[in-house]
């Protein structure tokens, strides 16, 4: 099996980001899923070529991997969490914060950006919504689709696009842009989505281009570490190397950052477990 295993940089807030790198890499995981935040990489802070340049530069002398992630809490509104959103008010914010991601991206060599809709307010109408969404789509999209970059949209329990099934509804109102692919967290899977892990991974595989990883249970938005929830981890790897998936496995723990120099070797411990397991 020869999936690459990654981790979300939201699960290592307490740690700086060349030490959350030498954890990673000491661990054996292969690349890093980086938040676009306050604390390891400001999207809005001076000088982000030269930033990018250095990270870069970390990433290549321990031979690691990257995608950008745009999913930090309080990037934009330091008192609404995920505020502005592609579908609410000021979303231009979101639209340039995105676009941004791409430039981030090019400069650290990483395929992917990526990113989710946002929930609709109460009082806004979900076709209103799907248009705002298909709108400010287009305008991250090519930009990204100019500078080759993949945005990978990933379905988030109780946004817009929540399920797999939202996602391919966006792809077609969209026109099934070559740009666009699929990140597909696995928890999400067991969380909400009425088909079972190797169904979804094998629906989403023609245009999966990022996943995400964790233990969740059923109705339940709770990132929990291996072994906690309802996941079976040994089929999530199994049908992720039976389709020849080859971009990035990212461990999602971002309520765990206080802990992360025991959560980075205990997921690396369970995902080798799962490995030896789904091969035999």
């Amino acid at each position: 099996m020869s999936l690459r295993f990654g981790y979300v940089s939201n699960g290592l807030s307490d740690h700086r980001l060349e030490d959350a790198l030498d954890l990673l890499a000491d661990n054996g995981y292969g690349g890093i899923a980086l938040t676009l935040d306050h604390i390891h990489f400001d999207p809005f802070a001076p000088r982000l070529r030269a930033r990018a340049a250095r990270v870069r530069a970390e990433l290549e002398e321990r031979g690691m991997s990257c995608v950008v992630e745009t999913g930090a809490r309080f990037v934009l509104d330091p008192r609404r969490k995920h505020f502005p959103t592609l579908v609410s008010d000021g979303r231009q914010k979101r639209v340039d914060l995105l676009c941004t991601a791409v430039d981030v991206a090019v400069e650290l060599g990483a395929p992917v950006v990526s990113m989710w809709s946002g929930s609709i307010a109460p009082d806004e109408s979900p076709e209103r919504a799907w248009d705002l969404l298909v709108e400010g789509c287009e305008r991250v999209l090519t930009h990204a689709d100019a500078a080759g970059v993949t945005l990978a949209f990933e379905p988030e329990p109780g946004m817009l696009v929540e399920r797999l099934s939202d996602y391919e509804e966006l792809q077609r109102r969209l026109g099934n842009p070559p740009a666009l692919g699929l990140t597909l967290d696995i928890g999400h899977i067991v969380c909400l989505e009425p088909m079972s892990v190797t169904e979804c991974v094998r629906r989403g595989a023609p245009t999966l281009a990022h996943v995400h990883i964790e233990d969740m249970r059923r109705g339940v938005h709770e990132h929990l570490m291996f072994g906690e929830g309802e996941l079976d981890l040994d089929e999530s790897l199994r049908v992720l190397s039976e389709i020849d998936y080859t971009g990035m496995v990212a461990v999602e723990l971002s309520r765990h950052s206080h802990a992360a120099h025991e959560t980075v070797p205990a997921a690396k411990s369970a995902l080798r477990a799962a490995e030896r397991e789904a091969v035999r």
